[in-house]
């Protein structure tokens, strides 16, 4: 199927401009559904959506006329609101998202998960990893509001996806970065052993020593409404590189002495895969911060 003209919900944040950005330079004429301040120098269109709402949401997917849906407007941490307002941002919204695209005939559907959907930096107790690197097979164990709320997401995405009508990429991004962040983070900072037992959460054990350039993120998910599959399918999308100076099988010895480890890693090799990323959406990463 051709598509040539994409939605973006929460064109007017991070990753979501990011996104619409990518896209104008792919040649895709693209529509920013956000309930925020207008923005309208991102993107060819603009609504005003609250995704909360159901009528409000098919109104807008409607009114835009898309050939596919990238939904990034969502709550982006546990933090700044209480529990039940995460997890309503981020699964009700997908679901008025899929039950739109589903009755509107848009058959491309990419959403925004998270490594938090294993359980990850937010929860209280350690991230639970029981093989490394770690793939879509491993298990989800979150316990936070917003990692609770990604692993519904992908759930309830698999129900559409069942159905049969729908493409559906969920995009289990770690911490996405500028690459002014990133020089920050990792090149002006100590990332040894010693370093890290005070670096960032967001960065360290409990997030595999993960990372993703922007970029990259912005092409995982134009890739991911470019595919082909079927049904629902999520994917690892993150850095090829470790977020540590320390070599991988270092990382391994020293806070997953418990995991099995399926695969030698070698080098600052990522300690999830992407493998299945590559073979079905095509996308790999371009930024590695070890070789700046």
């Amino acid at each position: 199927m051709d598509r040539s003209t994409v939605a973006v919900t929460g064109g007017n944040g991070k990753i979501g401009s990011a996104i619409v950005d990518h896209l104008s330079e792919y040649g895709y004429e693209t529509v920013n559904i956000s309930c925020g301040n207008r923005q309208e120098q991102r993107a060819d269109s603009y609504i005003t959506a609250n995704l909360l709402d159901a009528g409000d949401t098919y109104g807008a997917l409607a009114k835009a006329d898309v050939d596919a849906v990238i939904h990034m407007g969502t709550i982006p941490d546990p933090y700044s609101h209480p529990d039940h307002t995460t997890y309503e941002s981020n699964v009700l919204s997908a679901v008025h998202i899929l039950e739109a695209c589903e009755a509107l005939g848009i058959e491309s559907v990419c959403l925004a998960s998270s490594i938090n959907a294993i359980g990850s930096e937010h929860q209280q107790r350690p991230a639970q990893i029981a093989y490394l690197p770690i793939d879509e097979r491993h298990p989800r164990r979150p316990g936070d509001s917003y990692g609770i709320a990604k692993h519904a997401m992908e759930v309830t995405a698999d129900g559409f996806g069942r159905r049969g009508s729908l493409t559906i990429a969920s995009l289990r991004y770690p911490w996405v970065a500028t690459s002014s962040e990133i020089h920050d983070a990792f090149i002006d900072a100590d990332r040894s052993m010693a370093g890290l037992a005070t670096a960032s959460d967001a960065t360290t054990r409990d997030v595999l020593f993960s990372y993703l350039h922007i970029d990259d993120a912005a092409t995982a998910a134009r890739c991911a409404i470019e595919a082909t599959f079927g049904g629902h399918e999520p994917f690892w999308i993150t850095a090829n590189d470790t977020t540590a100076a320390v070599p991988t099988d270092e990382l391994i010895e020293t806070f997953y002495p418990d995991a099995t480890v399926e695969t030698e890693c070698t080098g600052h090799e990522s300690l999830i895969s992407c493998q299945k990323a590559n073979e079905l959406l095509g996308w790999e990463p371009e930024y590695r911060w070890h070789d700046l």
